[in-house]
């Protein structure tokens, strides 16, 4: 069974790059070019800002940048990014444009550690009856849970393997705008700028295409609809079980989950993160960056039955170049994520396509946070925002025409949608809340205007093709709303 994907790619190639300023083509070429010489085991650690550009180029030696291997003498090209080029043998890198740091890191014993875990998942895989790893990354924010994702994932690509690498932190998308949790089989190497590679697009790319199978959760945290949370994770390792077990080199290979910070707190009891260990069949936990978190995981699992269902917690080195990345950075960090999905990136350009569809052809969905219900419950259907009706009214919140537990509403479009994103589900539009709540997404759509006068919402989706019946869920407040995706 193949993960079912986005099937809204993008077409044609715009000139230029909408997520860059104007001026950041000029203040890309503000520095002149330089080179730094890297001792073995060391690595050059740079940040970038969103209105900046920084280019690398392997100038000699050998480099990866979380497990993906830089080609010699080919320029990279960075914005809004930090991370680390490693090498193990000594390198020469030719460097350019602007940076808001860079400087050359000696403390890099993380890396050795990392790449012994890598040499223990091919241990596993090489055993008789094989034993493939399924592997559950944990910890705070902001302490390298990705890039330690990331660098396994790489090295398992680079030894043959073919893993699913799962991404289920809605503040950050996975091949996909945020909002979404992503599970992906990787089969082919992995670029060095777009990392995991990007959804399909039409026309010929450099960067490896992907078809992730998605699903929505329009919240910040977890926390915020913990039983949505549940049952979309329950969804997702139904179809991702069936695909180890109906591909023989994808099961071989495993998997890899990347968690957000929030599942760690210790006052949850670990429940949203249990939850997942055992829906996905986890048989290896990697703790970073927090001594206590591992130890509670140690004594939970520490009298786990032998053979499948033994559970292995591993305490892993948190990288010297880990930094907090602030609610700025993050916010940016989103609407660039948005960007791409609909224009693409410097790289790889897309042009997208405006659909306007009458009010009465749209079956739209709210997602609800579980304060926006209790206070629905609280006040009353009388007390909220001021729903007048609405073909006379300006109000420019949605008109709710039914809600119930499973966190959606259907909703009557309005002004409050712009700027918004739109999830299309693979369900009808006439399906019962709790199916469209569990449906996979097909893609994502970006509510550029609606006319309340002519009862019409103008569009904006990567592809042409109309969605027809299909159910479309907006997830209000998250991610934010973007104002200048289109003018």
């Amino acid at each position: 069974m193949a993960l079912p994907g986005l099937t809204l790619p993008g077409l044609a190639q715009p000139r230029t790059n909408p997520s860059l300023p104007i001026n950041a083509a000029a203040a890309s070429s503000s520095r002149p070019a330089r080179r730094e010489t890297l001792e073995a085991r060391s690595e050059w650690r740079f940040e970038v800002g969103f209105n900046q550009r920084y280019h690398i180029k392997l100038e000699s030696g050998s480099a990866e940048l979380f497990g993906v291997e830089l080609a010699p003498r080919q320029t990279l090209t960075f914005s809004g990014y930090k991370g680390a080029i490693f090498t193990w043998q000594g390198c020469q890198l030719e460097l350019s444009g602007d940076a808001e740091s860079e400087y050359a890191g000696q403390e890099t014993d993380y890396a050795i550690e990392w790449i012994n875990v890598h040499g223990m998942l091919e241990t596993l895989r090489s055993q008789e009856p094989v034993q493939a790893p399924r592997v559950l990354v944990v910890g705070p924010d902001f302490v390298g849970k990705t890039s330690l994702t990331r660098s396994l994932v790489a090295w398992s690509v680079r030894s043959g393997c073919c893993p699913i690498v799962i991404n289920v932190d809605p503040r950050e998308g996975l091949l996909c705008p945020p909002s979404a949790l992503t599970a992906v089989a990787i089969d082919s190497q992995m670029d060095v700028e777009t990392g995991f590679g990007i959804g399909p697009v039409s026309g010929p790319t450099s960067s490896p295409v992907r078809t992730p199978l998605l699903y929505q959760y329009p919240f910040a945290s977890p926390y915020e609809r913990p039983e949505v949370y549940k049952a979309i994770i329950t969804r997702m390792a139904l179809s991702v079980m069936n695909r180890l077990e109906e591909d023989g080199s994808v099961k071989k290979s495993g998997l890899f989950i990347d968690t957000p910070g929030t599942l760690n707190d210790p006052k949850s009891n670990y429940d949203l993160l249990y939850h997942i260990v055992s829906e996905f069949s986890i048989n290896m936990i990697l703790t970073i960056g927090s001594e206590r978190l591992s130890s509670d995981l140690t004594k939970r699992f520490q009298n786990a039955k032998s053979g499948e269902d033994a559970v292995t917690v591993l305490r892993i080195s948190k990288p010297g170049g880990a930094i907090e990345r602030d609610n700025a950075f993050m916010k940016h960090l989103r609407a660039q994520q948005v960007r791409h999905y609909f224009f693409g990136s410097g790289k790889e350009a897309l042009n997208p396509h405006s659909h306007s569809v009458p009010f009465a052809d749209l079956d739209i969905f709210r997602a609800q946070s579980q304060s926006s219900v209790s206070s629905e419950e609280s006040f009353g259907p009388d007390m909220g925002d001021d729903d007048d009706d609405y073909e006379a009214s300006d109000a420019t919140a949605p008109t709710a025409k039914s809600t119930n537990r499973n966190g959606l509403e259907r909703i009557t479009p309005s002004l409050a949608m712009t700027g918004n994103l739109i999830a299309i589900k693979f369900c009808h539009g006439q399906s019962e809340e709790r199916e469209v709540r569990d449906s996979a997404v097909i893609g994502f759509l970006y509510v550029a205007e609606v006319d309340e006068v002519r009862k019409r919402v103008r569009f904006l989706a990567p592809h042409p093709q109309r969605w027809g019946d299909k159910a479309l869920v907006w997830g209000q407040g998250w991610p934010e709303v973007i104002s200048d995706l289109v003018l």
